[in-house]
């Protein structure tokens, strides 16, 4: 089994694409980042809050934690889909680095900044992201993941058809669900 790592700005459509792609595969499990640190009752720091040291190390907890359950869910049969903002390469590093295996794929939803604020304003208020740095983030996970990952600009599909090409693309679904 593998694991997918789905990344990309806010408002790109990671959440949405990996509750679909999930539910196309025969087994599958979804981890969403931001679910995983909801369970963070007191104490929560966010990850470019204050005091920056306890963001930090939140930051680590969240990718051990991430990483562990990928684990949990593969060695127990399921495609496991990660869904993460992982804002540079130094990220990734570390987030890979709490991985015990290869055997995943990273795709980034890259529609662009513009697509990502459009589609963040279209959401329920207690739903939208407030964020100004999308031309900022997108320079740093460009220049930090170099050629790592598959990169899909998605601006103009679908979250229904950019989980259809993902399946197929990693070969992830059955005969029967195609």
């Amino acid at each position: 089994m593998q694991t997918v790592i789905l990344t990309g700005m806010p408002g790109a459509g990671k959440s949405t694409v990996s509750r679909l792609l999930a539910t196309r595969l025969p087994r599958a499990a979804r981890i969403a980042a931001d679910e995983l640190n909801a369970m963070i009752i007191a104490g929560a720091v966010w990850p470019l809050g204050q005091p920056a040291e306890e963001a930090d190390r939140q930051v680590e907890l969240s990718y051990r934690n991430l990483a562990a359950l990928a684990k949990n869910f593969t060695e127990a049969g399921f495609i496991t889909v990660v869904d993460c903002v992982i804002p540079d390469g130094a990220h990734l590093n570390r987030l890979l680095g709490n991985f015990s295996t290869n055997s995943f794929s990273l795709i980034v939803l890259a529609p662009g900044a513009a697509a990502c604020k459009e589609r963040d304003a279209g959401r329920e208020a207690s739903e939208r992201f407030t964020f100004d740095g999308y031309d900022e983030l997108d320079r740093s996970m460009r220049r930090g993941f170099g050629d790592r990952g598959w990169w899909i600009d998605t601006s103009h599909l679908s979250a229904d058809r950019t989980a259809q090409l993902i399946a197929a693309t990693l070969d992830l679904e059955t005969p029967a669900s195609r």
